[in-house]
């Protein structure tokens, strides 16, 4: 699988993926701390959802490649940084989306809401 093809690949996972990730209710609210704070943590939970797609598309991207390399070193090495990069950057992810909602928590208990 190319490069090319990787990213067509990931865009199409993300395409399909997102209606699921951006499926959530709004409710009208009246204004205040608490509307801002629901506000951030739709952001946030939005963004993550969204990170947490695309590092998932290029899993099976990776392991795709993994699977068709065929012994081929270059592609088996492509893969490898592939899934090991997906990996990290879903961690990276996983770790902002908790710290995220620690601060909007801590924020809520400071500021009332």
């Amino acid at each position: 699988m190319g490069m090319k093809k990787t990213y067509y690949f990931v865009a199409l996972f993300v395409a399909v993926g997102l209606p699921f990730v951006l499926a959530e209710p709004a409710f009208a609210q009246t204004a205040g701390v608490s509307n801002v704070e629901n506000f951030i943590r739709s952001v946030i939970t939005v963004l993550a959802g969204l990170a947490g797609l695309v590092a998932t598309g290029f899993f099976v991207a990776g392991g795709f490649t993994y699977i068709t390399s065929s012994g081929n070193p270059e592609q088996l090495d492509k893969a490898k940084r592939t899934l090991t990069w997906s990996a990290i950057g879903l961690a990276i992810v996983i770790a902002a989306f908790v710290l995220a909602n620690i601060v909007t928590t801590l924020a809520k208990q400071a500021f009332g809401g």
